[in-house]
């Protein structure tokens, strides 16, 4: 903006505009439209530049503090006193002001105040203009090179008020301290004052001096068309026709010029707005187009999220399902061990509970053979309760019968006959009959069925045998030798067709 490259500054200020107000970065949206605004100021459309710094100052009062306000306020402010809109210049600059106050920020209220002071000097409200002025003197009343401004604007306030003594003294005073490019508007505008004064006062040739002296001090066509319009009104009332006419020349030929600048900068302004709109259509093209490839981008994420979630799903699944696979075959392998362990007398139910899958059933199963197994055991340890009174009532019957003194007592030798018959009867195997009945249901009633050859005493060897008590504890409970026991099971082996006579235990195990 400073090397007048309007056109790039504000395609960077559009760019910084966009990714702002895309991301809510408000403090640095206000600042590239307010440098926008001031581009558009500095190329003479201040209409353009009036709608941005309203643009800003609506974002200022939003999202920012009083500072960022007082700053676009003071721009909108010196937009219309260019356009001559004091009121409205006025009203900018005053809440500025009243911003600044209820801030303390002792300069800022020293610029606004001197900036309202030449405002209302513009629109003859020379009290206020004053005691604005007069503000600003005290604020910067230790800064010279910020005084000397409040005093250049009071020179016009005492001009204005015909006190052409106080506004000529002043300006002499601070006229020699107005050197260089910053102070060239103050210096023209003393100049011209003085000018003014002294030819109200009828001294032309010095009111010409000033004037020219305004005209050398001019850096832009504006203010050469002040200073001519100054020496042309001196010229006339001096009768000097030929120099009037020379000077009006030179204000039209410096008109001419201005308004072709101006015309040149509208043309420029224009380009530059044609620019930017182009600029602005390419970079939304590009924001949808990023969009779009946004769209299309997220779309992919969630596809590719998806398809990771439904393979991750898969294998969760697998493993869960491999895992309880190893928990089922696990188990099984226990409850194959377990009725192995437990002479293979559940294999039916086994399978069973492997084809169901059902681990309640299993349970329930497991829990009925192991009542079962308990009450075998119960009626094994009622037999061999039996088998051990057998042994007693054989040791005290042949302890009795080897004694002489018995066998000559009747008395004796008769309890010692019911021994023996008690030792043979079949009331106790009746009772645990009955019993095992219970426990083992249809063990009995299935072996008569397949064996109908088998008696009595088959059977009862047979029911011993299954509940695994010994040969020994078997012939005790016959009350026979165990010799005569493991005849007795080679018997039955060849009754049920059995080859291996050892391996009666195991088919009775299954039936």
């Amino acid at each position: 903006m400073n090397n007048k490259e309007y056109s790039l500054s504000l395609e960077l200020l559009t760019k910084v505009n966009s990714v702002a107000e895309e991301n809510r970065w408000y403090k640095q949206q206000f600042l590239a439209i307010n440098n926008i605004g001031a581009n558009y100021y500095s190329m003479l459309d201040y209409g353009e530049a009036l709608n941005n710094y309203l643009n800003a100052y609506t974002i200022a009062l939003k999202h920012l503090d009083q500072n960022e306000e007082m700053i676009v306020l003071n721009n909108i402010a010196i937009l219309y006193s260019k356009e001559s809109e004091f009121k409205k210049a006025e009203e900018y600059f005053e809440k500025a002001y009243k911003l600044a106050q209820e801030n303390n920020q002792q300069t800022k209220i020293g610029f606004y105040a001197i900036n309202l002071g030449i405002v209302t000097n513009q629109q003859y409200k020379l009290d206020t203009a004053y005691n604005y002025l007069e503000k600003a003197k005290e604020i910067f009343k230790d800064k010279p090179s910020l005084l000397i401004l409040a005093e250049t604007a009071l020179v016009d306030n005492f001009y204005k008020r015909t006190q052409f003594k106080k506004a000529e003294a002043l300006a002499n005073k601070i006229l020699p301290n107005l050197k260089g490019v910053s102070y060239s508007e103050e210096r023209i505008s003393l100049l011209i004052i003085l000018s003014n004064i002294y030819k109200k006062s009828k001294k032309l040739s010095l009111a010409a001096n000033y004037a020219e002296s305004a005209l050398k001090s001019s850096i832009n066509s504006e203010n050469k068309i002040s200073a001519y319009n100054q020496l042309a009104e001196i010229y006339k009332e001096s009768k000097l026709i030929d120099k009037v006419i020379e000077a009006k020349d030179s204000v039209i030929a410096l008109t001419n010029a201005l308004n072709k600048v101006k015309n040149g900068h509208l043309f420029e302004t224009n380009k530059v707005k044609f620019e930017i709109e182009n600029y602005k259509q390419e970079l939304k093209q590009n924001q949808d187009k990023q969009k779009e490839e946004r769209i299309i981008l997220y779309g992919l994420l969630g596809t590719l999220i998806l398809i990771i979630c439904l393979i991750t799903w898969a294998l969760r699944n697998s493993f869960i399902k491999n895992k309880q696979r190893k928990i089922l075959h696990n188990r099984s392998k226990e409850i194959i061990e377990l009725e192995l362990q437990k002479k293979k007398s559940d294999n039916l139910l086994l399978e069973k509970q492997l084809h169901a899958k059902e681990t309640l059933s299993l349970l329930e199963q497991e829990r009925l053979k192991n009542e079962i197994e308990k009450r075998n055991q119960k009626l094994a340890a009622k037999a061999l309760q039996v088998s051990a009174r057998n042994e007693l009532l054989k040791e005290v019957i042949n302890s009795l019968s080897n004694q002489t003194e018995v066998s000559k007592n009747i008395f004796l030798s008769k309890k010692v006959i019911e021994l023996k018959k008690l030792l043979k009867g079949d009331t106790e195997w009746e009772s645990f009959l009955t019993h095992f009945e219970q426990v083992n249901h249809t063990f009995i009633s299935k072996l008569k069925k397949k064996h109908p050859q088998l008696n009595a005493n088959d059977i009862r060897y047979i029911s011993y045998l299954y509940m695994n008590l010994t040969n020994k504890e078997i012939s005790s409970l016959f009350n026979i030798t165990p010799e005569a026991s493991r005849k007795r099971k080679e018997r039955i082996s060849s009754k049920i067709g059995l080859t291996d006579k050892n391996n009666l235990y195991s088919y009775i195990s299954d039936i």
